[in-house]
């Protein structure tokens, strides 16, 4: 029975990989933050263990001897300047801390999760030749997800036998945080508005699929953008509400508009201590377009980049109404 270890497990995209991991036979253990609840891992049978995740000499006590694989699936998507310090420790201190324990514990492979904000806001199209420029990017998330690719690139320097995924925006059941906040505002009617740009939708099953794929057929050293279907976040939207029965929007927001409100927003924040709805950076990558390519993934690591996005969303809608998320 291989060997897995796994941060992140508690997330939309972990909680995936590993119930695939189960479902093929695997040993899990997730490390999880001290005091954190551990009950839905350990009902499914998951190992449970607790270390400060940017805290090598903790992580590679709790981490099994030699195991197969290390999934480092765990990260920080905050994009409000207020909570950079602690993004910098969750994804550069992190994946520092994790890359040590996993060398110093002799792992087989590690699969980190990556982005495809490591290559920054681009204007071309993007694959894996493409030249970042996120090193000193003013969005924290992006520079943090450059910045936990090199210490996982110093690990390979070293002996690490590493692998880099990068997918772009997750769709379908298990979000509770990301796209389905969307979700709940069209539902509710309380979408202020449509942001013109747009990017790629992966299904979240095919990314899970992809780690494990990522271990058996991965190139060390190699990054791997897992990419989908291209669509306008008006495109999105309209997808959204149809489904939902609600009024389908049929424009965009101009971005000057969402600029003076990225700016405007936090204000607020300054006194409930709560992340703003709209950022600046959150402005600036929603009135973008991603568009990336993931043949190399495809060709690769049998990804599949077809599943249609109406899917995608409907499994989202239908898993949160389950959870009365709706």
């Amino acid at each position: 029975m291989p060997v897995a270890f796994v941060s992140g497990a508690r997330g939309f995209l972990g909680g995936h990989i590993v119930d695939q991991l189960l479902e093929n036979g695997w040993d899990v253990t997730a490390v999880i933050r001290p005091r954190s609840d551990a009950s839905q891992l350990q009902a499914k049978g998951v190992s449970v263990v607790q270390a400060p995740l940017d805290n090598a000499t903790e992580l590679a006590l709790v981490m099994p001897p030699a195991p197969d694989a290390v999934f480092h699936v765990a990260g920080n998507t905050s994009m409000w300047r207020r909570g950079n310090d602690q993004q910098y420790r969750d994804n550069v201190l992190a994946t520092r801390a994790m890359v040590s324990a996993a060398q110093k514990n002799v792992a087989g492979r590690f699969i980190h999760t990556s982005s495809i904000s490591a290559w920054g806001i681009q204007n071309e199209p993007i694959n894996e030749l493409t030249p970042s420029n996120a090193a000193n990017d003013w969005i924290n998330y992006n520079r943090t997800k450059y910045l936990a690719e090199q210490e996982v690139e110093n690990g390979i320097r070293q002996g690490l036998d590493a692998v880099i995924l990068n997918p772009c925006g997750i769709i379908g059941a298990g979000d509770t945080h990301n796209w389905s906040q969307m979700i709940k505002l069209i539902n509710d009617g309380k979408l202020p508005g449509v942001p013109p740009g747009g990017g790629s939708f992966c299904a979240v099953e095919e990314v899970a699929r992809a780690h494990l794929a990522a271990f058996e057929k991965g190139v060390c050293g190699e990054r791997y953008i897992l990419a989908g279907v291209e669509a306008s976040f008006l495109e999105l939207v309209q997808t959204i509400a149809r489904q939902l029965g609600r009024k389908v929007p049929t424009r965009t927001v101009p971005p000057i508009v969402l600029r003076l409100a990225g700016q405007l927003s936090p204000i607020g924040s300054l006194f409930t201590g709560n992340e703003p709805r709209l950022t600046p950076e959150k402005v600036a990558l929603v009135t973008h377009r991603v568009h990336a390519s993931s043949r190399k993934a495809v060709e690769q690591l049998g990804f599949n980049d077809r599943v249609p996005l109406a899917t995608m969303i409907e499994n989202c809608i239908t898993w949160m109404a389950k959870e009365n998320m709706l």
